[in-house]
């Protein structure tokens, strides 16, 4: 089972850039979307709903804002939007698919880099969302929640980690709080268990030249449930094109929907 989890910056952006293109190639099963930035009645291009899949879009209230979305290959036997409270429903942050013994998340965590209003904002979600997460991992399903969580747990997972330190994306309380996620929450994080190398990243500043020389951030995760730890198999980001400031990442799972 392949399992992609992207932040296309626009999806209409992306699909310019080829994004479904490529997507065509990839043999992934589950696609979670983040940042769609576009109301579904705006989709009217057939590339939106990408052939061979059931495509469900959890568009945000605000036009041209945040929204995620999933493909899936395979019909699910529930799909669930948003968990009944703001900014998550309003936003369209949270988009479930349930499949027998295991979900699959596409999230959508608040950035706080705009300013200390949207940064108490990133701080009220996460406080509300650790006790669901908490509470998911005691339902006897597998999870595997992917997305753009806006945050890099540890120094390697950043270029310049001194100097963003007082930065939102790497502020000791967004820290601890992935400590909390990896550790006593028990969840883990999938890449890291394939890939402990240093300068893997997934996000780079559009300013200079980030890309070109790497100088960038990891900030998009496969927080997936024990039970899945074993089955993990691969993981790959892909670079080479650039569809969004984002690179899509894809892991590979034993699982058979």
């Amino acid at each position: 089972m392949r399992v992609l989890t992207f932040n296309a910056n626009g999806i209409r952006s992306a699909a310019d850039k080829g994004f479904f293109r490529w997507l065509q190639g990839q043999q992934a099963d589950i696609v979670c979307v983040q940042e769609t930035r576009a109301r579904i009645d705006q989709l009217n291009d057939g590339h939106f709903f990408p052939p061979g899949y059931e495509c469900h879009y959890f568009d945000a209230q605000r036009p041209g804002y945040a929204g995620t979305a999933l493909y899936l290959r395979k019909p699910p036997l529930a799909v669930q939007r948003g968990l009944g409270w703001d900014p998550i429903d309003s936003e369209g942050r949270w988009l479930q698919a349930d499949y027998q013994g295991l979900s699959v998340v596409s999230l959508y965590l608040p950035s706080g880099s705009s300013g200390e209003e949207r940064q108490a904002v990133k701080f009220a979600v996460m406080e509300r969302l650790m006790p669901h997460l908490r509470q998911l991992r005691a339902d006897g399903r597998e999870y595997i929640v992917c997305g753009d969580w806006n945050i890099c747990h540890k120094e390697i997972d950043l270029e310049n980690w001194r100097g963003n330190r007082k930065n939102s994306g790497f502020l000791p309380e967004e820290r601890a709080w992935l400590d909390e996620l990896f550790g006593e929450a028990g969840y883990v994080d999938a890449f890291r268990v394939v890939n402990p190398h240093p300068r893997q990243y997934t996000w780079w500043s559009n300013r200079g030249r980030a890309r070109q020389n790497n100088v960038g951030w990891r900030l998009d995760y496969m927080a997936v449930t024990p039970g899945l730890r074993e089955r993990i198999r691969g993981e790959s980001v892909y670079r080479d094109e650039r569809f969004s400031d984002h690179a899509p990442l894809a892991m590979d799972f034993d699982w058979t929907l």
